[in-house]
């Protein structure tokens, strides 16, 4: 079989096109239904250059959202099953919360014992002050209720664990081909035929869409609506609703030395997301920086040299169809965090321990971020189209979540997966949205 026909063809060399593409090899062959040489993947620039590799890498299973949260438990199994291939950090997830997303914790701890995650709640200022100096002895940020402490999860190296992924497919006979930038789509009889490419036509009896930001692109491409009817639980129905919304990616580097930043004991911290209501001061002069709820996570990383993390992302304020995705990440002109961010995250870090304060000169001041596209509720969809043409539309939670390739690899053998029902995209129109938490992050 010649790269210009192929059995099943992947776009996009990212955290999901590669898990797809190495779990339906496998899949594949341990069923006798064909080999890894039934499957392409193709890349118009290479093995993560897209959202996955600038992805700060955190792992996590700290949803409110009953359909994430079992989703997420099935990716951090993904995760423990090869933790060197992976670059992977079981080091475990803290939340830190205020009153006002205190009923939400609760209930994700609630949910997580329901499906045998391991966790532990401590609720009430007090104790969650002395639990939380307990781990770091100069933590100070106020108005905290309460802590969920996640013994699972943690995070992982973007650039290494994809080339680990890529080494697992193509180790089970997957072709991966970067350089091939996807200009069209034919459809026939109501299902693709054929992706047109700068190299070529490549015909194809199943298509897999995993690509990232840029699915908005791929999507109008299979003819699919930029609109769509959303109807909401309170029985409101918007007819308008934009299919994709860009939302640019907050995050960087704190340029200390990571085995500074241990717990009490001398061991890797948890990743540790802090949301809070408190007011938010200046680091350097004391002025305010917010009085409205603020959210940031953070972690030591060996690999990037400092503590790495990152705050809400900010929607950007042009329809879909306006925003330049090209060029991405660190090159983008338009999209790489500014002054407000290093600010803000880092007068944040200073406001929670001690040892940060007076830290905001030692920001790596480099182009870092990125753009996500989002859905109309801010969570995936995972379908199937124009027959044979399945799209990964991540809604930016893409990165943790390595497990879908499963998942989606079982799908397109005709297995329905029940984790990815809640997924589908026919729940705009009949109202089967998911809950939505106090967080300040639209993807919590």
């Amino acid at each position: 079989m010649n790269s210009s026909q192929v059995r099943y063809l992947i776009v996009g060399a990212g955290i999901h096109g590669l898990s797809t593409a190495w779990q339906l090899a496998r899949r594949l062959r341990a069923t006798g239904k064909g080999e890894g040489s039934d499957i392409l993947v193709i890349d118009k620039s290479g093995i993560g250059a897209g959202a996955s590799g600038v992805a700060c890498g955190v792992i996590r299973n700290n949803y409110f959202q009953p359909a994430m949260r079992e989703l997420m438990a099935h990716s951090v199994d993904v995760w423990e099953s090869d933790p060197e291939a992976f670059a992977y950090h079981s080091v475990g997830y803290l939340q830190v919360a205020p009153e006002a997303m205190r009923a939400d914790v609760e209930q994700i701890y609630k949910e997580q014992r329901a499906i045998g995650y391991e966790s532990e709640l401590v609720t009430g200022d007090k104790d969650c002050n002395r639990y939380l100096l307990d781990l770091f002895s100069d933590w100070k940020a106020e108005g905290i209720t309460a802590v969920l402490h996640e013994k699972r999860g943690g995070y992982a190296n973007n650039v290494a664990s994809l080339k680990g992924l890529a080494a697992k497919a193509e180790a089970e006979g997957v072709r991966i081909r970067s350089g091939v930038r996807v200009t069209g789509v034919t459809v026939e009889g109501g299902a693709v035929t054929s992706v047109r490419t700068d190299s070529g036509d490549i015909r194809c009896e199943q298509l897999v869409v995993a690509v990232g930001p840029w699915v908005r692109d791929i999507w109008s491409m299979l003819g699919l609506p930029d609109r769509v009817t959303v109807a909401g639980p309170d029985g409101t129905v918007h007819t308008e609703a934009p299919m994709w919304e860009y939302w640019a990616l907050q995050e960087g580097t704190l340029e200390v030395d990571p085995k500074e930043f241990t717990l009490n004991s001398g061991t890797l911290p948890p990743v540790v997301h802090v949301d809070s209501d408190e007011p938010l001061l200046d680091d350097t002069d004391g002025s305010l920086v917010t009085d409205q709820m603020w959210g940031i996570y953070y972690k030591p990383d060996f690999s990037f040299g400092g503590v790495q993390g990152g705050a809400s992302p900010i929607r950007v304020a042009k329809a879909a169809a306006d925003v330049e995705v090209d060029p991405y990440g660190t090159q983008s002109p338009e999209f790489v965090v500014g002054e407000d961010f290093v600010r803000m995250w880092t007068s944040a870090l200073a406001h929670c321990h001690r040892r940060f304060e007076g830290c905001g000169m030692q920001y790596r001041r480099e182009p870092s971020g990125g753009i996500g596209a989002f859905t109309p509720d801010s969570f995936p969809v995972f379908d199937r189209f124009r027959q044979n043409a399945y799209v990964i539309a991540d809604s930016n939670h893409g990165y943790k979540m390595i497990g879908i390739g499963e998942l989606v690899a079982k799908e397109l053998l005709d297995e329905r997966q029940s984790l990815l029902e809640p997924f589908r995209f026919d729940r705009y129109a009949s109202g089967r949205l998911h809950p939505v938490s106090h967080s300040p992050f639209p993807w919590s």
